[in-house]
Parts: structure tokens; C-alpha cells; sequence
């Protein structure tokens, strides 16, 4: 076989049989070279647009005669009332089965997705470290957060200070600002021990002995009051 021959036959893909070049269709566009030529020749192509054409088509559709008729068990057990173990029950056959279903879910649904208490520190539950995650807000509205001993949220969720937010998280309800005023407010600028006027803050348990800064530790004070009890207890500094 010389040269010339093999110029002017090709090799198609499919049948991997030698042909004439006039077996094989030019290329078009932008990327075709001249005289190049597709890999199919036109014998291929031409199966293969057929195969195309019957998968298009569908599945074929199944002739009567083909079809088997039931044999004598499953005829026996439709007389008895039975169904069938080729057809599959399904909630649909069986109203009080998806009933029963629809109601199981609901229940399920129920108990997974309860509401959490925002006052109740009974569902908190600690990391492996023991820390419950903590969120606030500065004075100038700035979001922070930080962990906190399991304990110490206890206390602020049970002395009204925070709520919670999760069973790992809680969120402190005043900021530093909001706090004071909430205080002064709620007493009314009145001193807690000698009943004057008070704008300053002061804890009843001194946070020198635990005592933390919630709206159930502290109340208004006078200046000289807040000074004369520093971190004395409420029962000391009274019974002076």
C-alpha cells in the first residue's frame, strides 16, 4: 500500500475498517481544517442516529399476548381475601397505617423541637470543659461574647441577669449603661439602706465574697452608704 493510497482513504473509529474518503462527511465551523473529515464514516453514523432515535422513543410497549396470567396460588389467595405478595402494602392501601404514621412524626416533632424556658438554667448543659457560651452587647451596641464557668451562668440566668438562648449558650440582658438605669429606675433613685437619695449601684453580697452583678444582687445607694459598706454584708453594715 503506497502513500497516495493512504491519502486518500481513512480509518473510521467505529468499525476501525479502512474506507474511501468520500465515506466520511466534511467537517464544518470555525475549527475544521479545509478538507478534514469526521472520524465516523457514513455507515456508523447512521446506526448510531438510528439507536438514538429508538432510545428517543421510549420504552417499547408491551403486547397482550406477552402478558403471563396469574397463576393458580395467587388466585386462590385473592379468594381468601389475602393480598397478593407481589404488591407491595403502602400507607396509601392502608388509611389507619398513615394515620398512625402521621401521628407517631407529630409526636416526635413535638418533643425534639420543644421550646426552651429563657428563665429556666435547668436546660443549660456544659461543654466538655464545663463552659456555657455567653453573648451581649457593649454600651454602644457592639455584639461580644465570651465562656463562662457552668456555675456563674446558673447564678445569672436564676438572679434575672441573663436568659437562655440554648442549652449551651445564654445572653446577657443589659449592657453596662442599660443596667445602672434599670437599677436607679426600679428603686426609684432611693437609697436601699437609709431610704435618701442614691444614684450610685451597690452589690448586697460584695462581689469580693461571690456576689455578682444582677438585678437581684444590687440596688441603689447613696454615695456614702456605697463608700461606709464597701465589702461588708447587708447584716453588718446594718446592725452598726
Amino acid at each position: 500500500m503506497n502513500d497516495t493510497h493512504l491519502l486518500s482513504t481513512k480509518q473510521c473509529t467505529y468499525c476501525q475498517q479502512q474506507k474511501p474518503l468520500s465515506e466520511f462527511r466534511k467537517r464544518t465551523g470555525k475549527r475544521s481544517k479545509g478538507q478534514s473529515r469526521r472520524g465516523a464514516c457514513r455507515e456508523c453514523r447512521k446506526q448510531r442516529q438510528n439507536i438514538d432515535l429508538t432510545l428517543a422513543a421510549g420504552p417499547i410497549p408491551v403486547q397482550p399476548d406477552t402478558i403471563q396470567p396469574p397463576s393458580s396460588a395467587v388466585k386462590e389467595r385473592s379468594k381468601q381475601g389475602k393480598p397478593s405478595s407481589t404488591v407491595a402494602s403502602s400507607p396509601q392501601s392502608n388509611p389507619n397505617q398513615r394515620i398512625r404514621g402521621l401521628e407517631q412524626r407529630r409526636k416526635h416533632s413535638h418533643s425534639q423541637g420543644a421550646k426552651l424556658s429563657p428563665e429556666d438554667p435547668t436546660q443549660l448543659i456544659p461543654s466538655a470543659k464545663g463552659k456555657i457560651l455567653m453573648r451581649g452587647h457593649s454600651d454602644k451596641g457592639r455584639r461580644w461574647h465570651q465562656e463562662i464557668d457552668y456555675e456563674l451562668a446558673v447564678t445569672l440566668v436564676r438572679e434575672h441577669a441573663a436568659i437562655v438562648v440554648n442549652r449551651r449558650t445564654i445572653r446577657r440582658i443589659y449592657s453596662n449603661k442599660d443596667f445602672r438605669a434599670y437599677i436607679l429606675t426600679r428603686d426609684n433613685y432611693t437609697c436601699y439602706f437609709c431610704g435618701s437619695y442614691g444614684d450610685t449601684i451597690d452589690h448586697l453580697l460584695p462581689r469580693a465574697k461571690g456576689g455578682h452583678t444582677t438585678p437581684d444582687n444590687c440596688v441603689c445607694a447613696c454615695t456614702l452608704c456605697n463608700q461606709t459598706k464597701a465589702d461588708q454584708s447587708v447584716e453588718d453594715f446594718m446592725s452598726r
